[in-house]
């Protein structure tokens, strides 16, 4: 009878553990859920930290969420933002950043997460994008390198580098074919501001995807929402310290325009999205098609 008994309260704990398993685990994925495609993931530390699943692609498959991640730089993280990183499971982080920039703010990732340099910008001579913290310390030789539309020069430039420059081609190459391996994702890619380098990385890979490009637009530009507010000091401070006040609003904005250099310089040299992927990074229809399983489902 005691026996039973005992039987009885186990099979009872362990039905009231799977319960509470399973609402657990409903609750998480309802969260997940109820977070818009595009927004941050309200990480304080890493502001502009987002998704790249859950648009509906034009033939009304969904982009798969959890699989990877985008955001700005990993330094600094307080330690409660590390918890919620860490909560990511992220297996890999991939740092688009150029040598100078990783040597001023290495990466602050959770234990386990396999850390991986893919430098967007090896082969250029100079990028504004990589140059934004010691431009804003100088206001003076900002003015004279970046004034007069100057800077919006620089990045249209920039975004027709992230087609034509070796070092971009391989660094993104590097990148989708380890979003395609489950055994790599979840992971998240990043660069300074989480906006143009990596920008153009979840615009062509959603492209790819087949989201529409308004869609597509519109996930680029949400950059604005969370990197402008996060500098908005400093930007203050350069503007007061004699700064042209356009030069660190095209610094850490964005802008249709920039996005559409990049996808015209794409066309020109490729015509299409596919034909990037294959010709222009060396992934195959097969390779593709790969990243395609990993990423949509129904």
């Amino acid at each position: 009878m005691k026996k039973l008994i005992v039987i009885q309260l186990i099979i009872a704990i362990a039905v009231l553990t799977l319960s509470c398993l399973q609402n657990a685990s409903q609750k998480n994925a309802q969260s997940e859920n109820d977070i818009a495609p595009g927004q941050n993931l309200g990480i304080a530390s890493v502001p502009n930290l987002r998704d790249v699943g859950g648009y509906a692609t034009k033939g009304g498959k969904i982009v798969a969420r959890g699989v990877a991640y985008r955001s700005n730089q990993l330094n600094p993280v307080n330690a409660e933002d590390m918890k919620k990183i860490a909560a990511l499971g992220l297996k890999n982080d991939y740092d688009l950043r150029t040598k100078a920039e990783v040597a001023e703010f290495p990466d602050e990732i959770p234990p386990g997460v396999e850390y991986n340099s893919l430098n967007v910008f090896a082969d250029a001579k100079q990028s504004s994008a990589a140059m934004i913290g010691k431009l804003l310390q100088n206001p003076k030789e900002a003015n004279e390198k970046l004034g007069g539309g100057k800077a919006d020069s620089s990045f249209f430039k920039g975004y027709r580098d992230f087609i034509t420059l070796p070092s971009a081609k391989s660094a993104y190459r590097k990148l989708f074919l380890s979003l395609s391996n489950p055994s790599k994702t979840p992971a998240l890619f990043h660069c300074s501001t989480g906006k143009d380098r990596t920008g153009w990385a979840a615009a062509a890979l959603l492209t790819l995807l087949d989201v529409p490009p308004n869609v597509v637009m519109e996930d680029y530009l949400k950059s604005n929402d969370y990197i402008i507010p996060m500098y908005r000091k400093k930007i203050d401070e350069f503007v007061a310290a004699g700064g042209d006040s356009l030069i660190p609003l095209t610094m850490f904005g964005v802008k249709k325009e920039y996005l559409n250099a990049s996808f015209d310089e794409m066309q020109k040299n490729y015509g299409t999205i596919e034909e990037y992927f294959s010709e222009g990074l060396g992934i195959d229809t097969k390779q593709q098609e790969k990243i395609r399983e990993r990423f949509l489902k129904n």
